[in-house]
């Protein structure tokens, strides 16, 4: 399925607070890049006082946060947006009471939010997003996205005017995952098991995988298109707001935009994940959150073809 997605007219209060990323089948949170430390940990800390100061972050609930264990370095690096103020960052080394040291702040341009908008573009009927990727469960055929984008179980259609069904939303997770499920029931809607790399070709996918730190990827979304990057963390927590918290993510430099949420996130042949967010653009860089594919393929029992 080839489907473009442009933002159909003025940003709902909705659209304006989640921004949704989506590639040619794929859902996310997307934070700048190029962030500096603003202060770093001296000693490196154990196991044990990394989880007490990871736990501590999620404790003080701080929006505009998301936050990794650096294993390596011994710390818990957080990113902390723009909205993020001195009060919240000493709220959260309070949170952390002797565990303060294991923590790195590093700052952030812009805002970190989930990005409601358009690999291929797909229309909910009040908001846009991406699919991420195209699966099967026999002989029926779905596309995995974000699960913010199928919040409600909405419709899905090819395009703005919402002429051409795709089909219905048959699950959803989030928060505390991000992805989401909808049947093709429209016979006359392409779905190849490919990504849309908008210079007239697609990228095959055959295989799902893990991602590993460091390793070089692509992502595809109808907003921004195709953007390449690495692997920079595993296992992120991410907290938009409003007891929005997403774990178990993968952080990447990728940059994105609204618009791309739920688009792929692929190596090769090997579809890795759903775009969730992040903060930052396509002009300057960003930071990008992607929830991983694989428990969706087994929480709906699908597979890539």
């Amino acid at each position: 399925m080839r489907i473009k997605r442009t933002t159909p007219h003025t940003p709902t209060r909705r659209t304006r607070r989640i921004a949704v990323a989506t590639g040619l089948l794929a859902a996310t949170a997307l934070v700048a890049g190029h962030a500096h430390a603003s202060d770093r940990s001296a000693t490196v800390a154990t196991a044990a006082q990394l989880s007490a100061a990871s736990a501590a972050v999620q404790s003080a609930d701080v929006a505009g946060t998301a936050w990794v264990t650096d294993s390596s370095s011994g710390t818990v690096v957080v990113t902390a947006d723009s909205t993020v103020s001195a009060a919240s960052i000493a709220k959260i080394r309070q949170q952390a009471g002797p565990n303060a040291d294991a923590i790195r702040v590093e700052r952030t341009p812009g805002k970190i939010t989930k990005y409601l908008a358009g690999g291929d573009a797909i229309y909910a009927p009040s908001w846009r997003c991406s699919v991420g990727f195209n699966v099967r469960k026999g002989n029926t055929y779905y596309f995995l996205t974000a699960g913010h984008c199928t919040q409600g179980k909405p419709p899905y259609y090819t395009d703005a005017g919402h002429r051409t069904s795709i089909g219905p939303t048959t699950g959803t997770s989030f928060p505390g995952n991000d992805y989401g499920i909808v049947q093709y029931t429209n016979g006359s809607v392409a779905h190849p098991s490919a990504v849309d790399l908008y210079n007239g070709s697609t990228q095959r996918i055959t295989a799902a995988g893990n991602a590993s730190v460091g390793q070089s990827v692509q992502r595809s979304g109808s907003t921004t298109h195709v953007h390449g990057g690495k692997v920079t963390g595993l296992n992120a927590t991410v907290n938009y707001g409003n007891g929005q918290i997403v774990r178990g993510l993968i952080q990447t430099n990728v940059c994105a935009e609204p618009g791309d949420s739920g688009g792929s996130l692929f190596a090769g042949s090997t579809a890795l994940g759903l775009t969730s967010g992040g903060s930052g653009n396509c002009t300057s860089g960003g930071t990008t959150f992607f929830q991983p594919v694989g428990p969706a393929l087994k929480a709906y029992g699908v597979s890539v073809f």
